[in-house]
């Protein structure tokens, strides 16, 4: 009777130490508190910071969890979540509330596995990316929303169409060459975006992001890239086509580990639609332009998915719950997807950190790029794999490589500086043989391949 009372006692203990989670919307002075109180509750492993103000002067917050907050650790990937884009669609706000309270909570009562995650990624979660939209649709009431009430933001834009569009680019390039990764911004991109966009897209260019998932409403499916159609338009009008990326298959399989780890999602038919596996090519539900989506993979590092939560934009209080527990493995599952494929650190012959180097693996069609402090991270299915690293300046280095179904693969690469070639008189000649160059005589050849080669080292 003793140990019975004792363990009533610590459960009693146990249930007064966790703060309790209140499902219930949260307008914006809430969700600030709710951040900061979870910053103090869990002060070794979180950090508050802001990326920039919504049109009305709303911060854009952003809770980080890390072992070491504010600071990135090489080989320590960075992945975020992104909520209430569209500001009438709630839920996924609310659930980012409840995830940060969760991994808060778990961590403290040492749950291995959340510690692990903690210990091992740099979380970036951003409740709401329009506060000024949500704030609209929340005061309407929960028997007046309109299905649109509130989706854009303060300006009247719809975030998810006002990304500049790369597309049109990376469809091109492939039929004519050109960069697969990172496509640059057009000149004006600023004065194109409104504050909301500007402010991600800074976010993006200051993190290295490796995964990514956009929490969205008004269906249950996890869509994956292209959003975009390459069909032509017919009369203005996209039709709906299948537009896979070059890692299509592991598109398909980031977005199945969400829908099989959900209550439902999986199951296909929801919301009166059905989705085989509750998953689907962005392009070949409808055609979208500028999306949040498709910018990730084809600007940044980051590989994104967009999840449609529930068939309600805005769900009921009483629902929270329920929605909650549908998705909280399936949020802690894909934030564990980082940890995939390969990863390692790009230097050169005397170690010193190559930022920026090109990581390519043939027979796919789209490059990575090290980080800063030279570290990179290149999610792959399992399987065996020729993977590049180049640098400008530096000979290329090749590995072969397989990957395994847990843990990423380690795959440092060494790259030795480029040789340059020096002419009769101590400079290097133009690598073009047009009117005006010098060619190299057959003997300077020779030795310049001889001494190449030495510079590699024995085969």
């Amino acid at each position: 009777m003793s140990d019975l009372l004792s363990v009533f006692l610590h459960l009693l203990l146990l249930c007064k130490l966790v703060a309790p989670v209140t499902f219930r919307h949260h307008r914006y002075d809430d969700l600030v508190r709710t951040l900061y109180k979870v910053q103090n509750e869990c002060p070794s492993v979180t950090r508050v910071y802001s990326i920039g103000r919504s049109v009305e002067g709303r911060h854009l917050y952003v809770l980080e969890f890390s072992d070491h907050p504010g600071i990135h650790e090489p080989l320590e990937p960075e992945v975020k979540y992104v909520a209430n884009m569209h500001g009438n669609e709630a839920l996924g706000r609310e659930l980012m509330l409840q995830l940060l309270e969760f991994l808060c909570e778990e961590f403290r009562n040492r749950n291995q596995r959340i510690v692990r995650l903690i210990q091992d990624t740099r979380i970036h979660i951003l409740p709401s990316m329009n506060p000024d939209g949500y704030e609209v649709a929340a005061a309407q009431g929960p028997n007046k929303l309109g299905y649109l009430v509130g989706r854009n933001n303060a300006n009247g834009v719809d975030l998810n169409r006002n990304f500049p569009d790369l597309n049109t680019y990376i469809y091109y390039n492939e039929k004519s060459g050109g960069p697969n990764h990172h496509l640059p911004l057009p000149d004006n991109w600023k004065s194109q975006v409104e504050p909301e966009t500007r402010a991600v897209i800074r976010w993006m260019h200051s993190f290295n992001f490796v995964l990514s998932a956009n929490l969205h409403g008004g269906a249950v499916v996890a869509n994956y890239p292209y959003d975009r159609s390459f069909e032509h338009p017919v009369r203005g009008v996209r039709r709906p086509a299948n537009t896979p990326t070059p890692d299509d298959k592991l598109f398909q399989k980031l977005a199945k580990v969400y829908s099989y780890a959900h209550g439902w999602m999986y199951q296909g038919w929801n919301c009166g639609d059905y989705f085989p596996d509750g998953i689907v090519n962005g392009a070949s539900w409808y055609s979208l332009s500028k999306g949040m989506q498709d910018f990730n993979y084809l600007h940044t590092n980051c590989f994104d998915i967009t999840l449609e939560l529930s068939c309600n934009k805005f769900p009921p209080q009483e629902e929270l719950q329920r929605e909650w527990l549908g998705n909280r493995e399936a949020l802690i599952q894909f934030l564990e997807e980082v940890h995939q494929g390969i990863k390692g650190m790009v230097l050169d012959e005397n170690y010193n950190n190559l930022a920026n180097a090109v990581i390519s693996v043939s027979g796919i069609n789209h490059d990575v790029t090290s980080g800063d402090q030279g570290d990179y991270f290149r999610l792959l299915l399992p399987g065996t794999y020729t993977v590049t690293a180049k640098a400008p300046g530096f000979d290329p280095q090749t590995e072969t490589v397989t990957v395994g179904p847990a843990e990423p693969t380690l795959v440092n690469f060494y790259l030795k500086r480029s040789i340059p070639q020096v002419s009769s008189v101590g400079r290097a000649p133009s690598r073009s043989h047009g009117v005006g160059a010098k060619v190299q005589p057959q003997a300077a050849r020779k030795k310049e391949m001889e001494m190449r080669q030495l510079q590699r080292g024995p085969a």
